[in-house]
């Protein structure tokens, strides 16, 4: 086994400021060397961190030494489509100097041995996998913790990453009971069982087939497949369990009587995770939602007998950052879209399991998430947490950021599969904070479901004025504008050319309190830098707009 590695932080400091002038950071320092190897796909190779981490709100210095973690790992290339950015994925292990795995605590997590180290390259908020992570531990669920990092690879800086937590079987994780090769009868064989629905990509996967088309005449069947016991591991005895467990559970979604009360779904799922599951994905409206990355779990019976949906996983192309599949678009379900639209339905060969469209038509099932939405809307996901935790990520990563973007120089440029392109990270940050405030608008306005008690009546209003980012921008020839007015107001929406003459106006009355949102058609003016500017009482804000034909 190679001893470690001690970097000469000299030469280090010296070739990092090559590229980028980075010395010091808020942020937690991983430094990795693979000895001269490159980072395989699979299977992984043995190199060494460390971790420089002097606590919260304290600065982190290259020359400081390892102090939160100083070891060998196993590392290598994670993630499917994401693997053709230049900025990489990587999924690694912690390893003793004979090279079997321990537990250690990194950056205070709880002790484990299986790590990812996330790089958002398409999403340049740098923060959507972070945001809904945030809200499902605040929904009560387990998702994995996050840590922002800086990272360096053999004395290359590679930017900013986020330090998760794999998903596994563990305590501190998805807290289900182990099952041993030998547990094969009796209660000890009905868990735990950690499940997914995903791409094939990746190492050591098996599973089956559903035995139930996700619509009829599809030309692709969903494929369940085993996350936990891994397909290695786990017996035939146990891989019939759970595989009659979901076939049970389909058959009688695909019955008449699925959605009773006693006899229907309930007896097979906690109905409460999926309704949870649910709203997540249609907040962020997921282009991958409820077919890829969809993670589902079952402890034994004798503690809890039923199918768990989660843990939430891979949210990079949420919150409007994919420009196909509709997923832009802040209106609509994208559970709709993607069990109606024909073009996705026969040319995408992931599909969506045919009882989530049955759920959501089940009127139980659509009660218990206006309930459920309803009360999540007064307090972790009204706009002040939402909006707030934004923006403290933004101040946050206010130095790391600019290092970002000088290593890896995107913003401006179109980056698969983006809608929205920003010149700037405050235009990246702005447009999601703009684009959540209208979906949220949208899913108050029309959330399905009947009132469960008076207090279910509540009006959703915004609390605060709001002008967004036009999108798309640059546009030909036309795009749309939101605005939110918290109070009944006079507004006026007005597009003025570069010399202030003003050539359009989009609003011109009495507005009572909510979210707008207006088009403008510019077919007959000439391509350039215009403004448009929102006045609403005393609220006043001016926006630049790019026609390009």
């Amino acid at each position: 086994m190679k001893k470690i590695l001690l970097l000469s932080i000299f030469i280090l400091i010296i070739n990092l400021n090559a590229q980028v002038n980075f010395t010091e950071s808020n942020l937690p320092i991983f430094v990795i060397d693979t000895y001269g190897e490159e980072i395989p796909d699979e299977d992984k190779i043995t190199a060494s961190l460390g971790i420089i981490y002097n606590g919260e709100n304290q600065t982190n210095y290259l020359t400081d030494p390892f102090n939160n973690y100083n070891g060998f790992i196993g590392i290598e290339l994670r993630g499917s489509s994401s693997q053709m950015f230049p900025k990489k994925q990587y999924g690694f292990e912690t390893r003793d100097s004979s090279g079997e795995g321990i537990n250690v605590s990194l950056l205070n997590f709880p002790e484990e041995e299986d790590w990812i180290i996330n790089g958002p390259y398409s999403d340049k908020s740098l923060m959507r996998n972070a945001l809904t992570f945030k809200l499902g531990r605040e929904f009560g669920h387990y998702a994995s913790r996050y840590k922002f990092v800086e990272v360096v690879i053999n004395n290359d800086y590679k930017g900013v990453y986020l330090l998760f937590e794999k998903i596994k079987r563990d305590k501190n994780r998805v807290d289900i009971s182990k099952l041993d090769p030998d547990e094969i009868s009796g209660t000890d064989l009905t868990g735990g069982y950690i499940i997914k629905v995903d791409k094939w990509a990746g190492e050591d996967n098996d599973g089956w087939q559903s035995d139930f088309l996700p619509f009829e005449n599809s030309p692709n069947k969903v494929f369940y497949q085993y996350d936990y016991p891994k397909a290695a591991d786990i017996a035939p005895e146990q891989k019939a369990y759970i595989q009659n467990y979901i076939k049970s559970f389909e058959t009688l979604m695909n019955s008449d009587n699925y959605g009773d009360p006693v006899t229907g779904y309930s007896r097979y799922i906690d109905v409460n995770s999926f309704v949870d599951f649910f709203i997540i994905q249609e907040v962020n409206k997921n282009v991958d939602a409820y077919r890829l990355s969809s993670f589902m779990y079952k402890d034994k019976n004798d503690k809890d007998s039923l199918l768990h949906m989660g843990p939430i996983w891979d949210f990079n192309l949420a919150f409007g950052n994919a420009n196909y599949y509709e997923a832009y678009n802040t209106d609509g379900w994208i559970l709709d879209y993607l069990t109606s639209n024909n073009d996705f339905l026969y040319g995408d060969q992931f599909q969506v399991p045919f009882w989530w469209k049955k759920l959501f038509n089940d009127e139980n099932f659509r009660n218990k998430v206006r309930e459920r939405y309803i009360n999540l809307r007064s307090n972790i996901l009204s706009s002040a947490n939402i909006v707030g935790f934004i923006d403290s990520v933004y101040t946050f990563l206010d130095n790391a950021q600019e290092r970002n973007f000088e290593r890896w120089p995107v913003l401006g440029t179109y980056v698969w599969p983006n809608y929205f392109i920003g010149n700037s990270y405050f235009a990246e940050v702005n447009y999601m904070k703009s684009w959540i405030n209208f979906r949220l608008s949208w899913l108050d306005n029309n959330m399905f479901g009947g009132p469960v008690s008076v207090s279910d009546e509540i009006e959703l209003k915004p609390n605060y004025f709001y002008l967004s980012q036009n999108y798309p921008n640059p546009f030909n020839p036309t795009t749309s504008i939101e605005y939110s007015v918290p109070s009944s107001e006079y507004v006026t929406l007005k597009v003025y050319d570069i010399l202030g003459n003003e050539i359009a106006i989009l609003v011109n009355e009495s507005k009572e309190p909510g979210n707008y949102k207006v088009n403008f058609d510019a077919s007959e003016l000439s391509s350039g830098v215009y403004f448009y500017k929102l006045q609403a009482g005393s609220f006043i804000q001016t926006k630049k707009l790019i026609l390009v034909k």
